[in-house]
């Protein structure tokens, strides 16, 4: 199965002021949190960011912080799938018809269509973003993590996630897997923009 724009919601995990100097690998894993995020604006897939205890850990990164301003969910609990749960259902649509064609006190909202797959990136891998994903497929949301946007303070501790992740029912991609498979083909019209993005 292959992602769809139209079908996705991203969600950045965690990428504090704080927090990133101590990742392994915590630079490259914000460039490609940034291309992900630049990617998400540029084709329409609805984009969140959390911040764990920012008190503590900071604001998001500023690298990062133009592209999720009014998106960001400040928490405490390590897990954000209660948090996002609510925000990743879609907004209901009004009533279909018109006043003739169907009484008023008849008329309801029609849901609008579902985003069913998540795309979840960030820090630490073994902490906030495993207990978010594992809430998340509790609720069984479609999960897919972005292995090389995603670290924690020691390889051990990321890979063990990976591992633990891929064990739950989570997919592991990169960044480019998602940039091309929401693009599909080369004569998307976006394609020039995205593809400036990861190379």
């Amino acid at each position: 199965m292959l992602l769809a724009a139209d079908d996705c919601q991203l969600v950045l995990v965690d990428y504090q002021t704080r927090l990133m100097p101590a990742i392994h690998g915590g630079d490259e894993a914000v460039r490609n949190a940034v291309r992900l995020a630049q990617a998400a604006r540029l084709l329409g897939v609805p984009l969140w960011a959390t911040e764990q205890n920012p008190a503590g850990l900071g604001p998001t990164v500023e690298a990062l912080r133009p592209l999720v301003e009014g998106r960001v969910i400040a928490k405490t609990a390590f897990g954000a799938a209660e948090l996002l749960l609510p925000r990743l259902q879609p907004a209901a649509r009004p009533p279909q018809g018109n006043a003739r064609s169907l009484p008023r006190h008849l008329q309801k909202a029609v849901p609008a269509p579902a985003r069913e797959t998540l795309l979840l990136a960030g820090c630490e891998t073994h902490v906030c973003l495993l207990q978010t994903a594992l809430g998340l497929l509790e609720a069984e949301v479609d999960v897919w993590v972005v292995t090389d946007a995603s670290s924690s303070r020691t390889e051990r501790n990321r890979d063990a996630a990976f591992d633990r992740l891929a064990a739950a029912g989570a997919e592991l991609v990169t960044t480019e897997m998602v940039v091309f498979e929401w693009l599909r083909d080369a004569t998307h019209p976006n394609f020039r923009e995205a593809l400036a993005l990861v190379k």
